[in-house]
């Protein structure tokens, strides 16, 4: 039977130390048996190219990079406001439309309502509807239903047959911490994947 591989997905390409802390995943999918791919993996040549054939080459060289996994291994940590990488969202989505398996994790405790309530100021800033729906102050209507993240992204690992994995570490730590990414490996062993 051959090894699956999992993409791992997050802003960890945006750290100081990404190389390591792609190391450190790394070793953790091999101590469970798993082959792993990470965005740094493919060799790009960026001579003599714009900033947009730059992107678009790096967006091609990731396409292919998950094409070449069974499964998506996510860090749903929030990053930079209230919710998780915008990139890491659409690579979940990409690979779950695909079927497959998508895991994620996140470090910070709390739902993507109470994070949205806090960063437009304060449940103080928000509104009520007839409806008893809750909208921020642009009039817009804040998810009120639990999730982790968008439910699209918290519905695309429950379809998976996963959990999203929550920790709660202090904040310096919040993108380094690979508590929850070992459970997710641990999900995945019990799920005889």
């Amino acid at each position: 039977m051959s090894r699956k591989r999992i993409y791992l997905a997050g802003p960890d390409v945006f750290l100081r130390d990404a190389l390591e802390q792609a190391a450190r995943k790394r070793a953790l999918c091999e101590r469970y048996g798993y082959d792993s791919a990470f965005p740094f993996d493919a060799v790009l040549d960026f001579t003599n190219l714009s900033p947009r054939e730059k992107a678009m080459r790096i967006y091609h060289s990731d396409v292919a990079l998950m094409d070449s996994c069974d499964i998506c291994l996510a860090q749903m940590t929030p990053y930079r406001g209230p919710s998780m990488d915008v990139g890491t969202a659409y690579e979940m989505g990409y690979m779950r439309a695909q079927g497959k398996l998508v895991l994620g994790y996140t470090n910070v405790v709390g739902d993507i309502s109470a994070r949205t309530a806090a960063a437009c100021g304060g449940a103080d800033r928000l509104r009520r509807r007839e409806s008893g729906a809750v909208e921020d102050p642009e009039g817009l209507m804040i998810e009120g239903m639990g999730m982790v993240d968008n439910l699209m992204l918290d519905g695309g690992i429950i379809s998976s047959g996963f959990e999203i994995e929550i920790t709660d570490v202090p904040h310096a730590r919040r993108y380094h911490d690979l508590g929850g990414f070992e459970r997710c490996l641990q999900q995945l062993q019990k799920q005889g994947v």
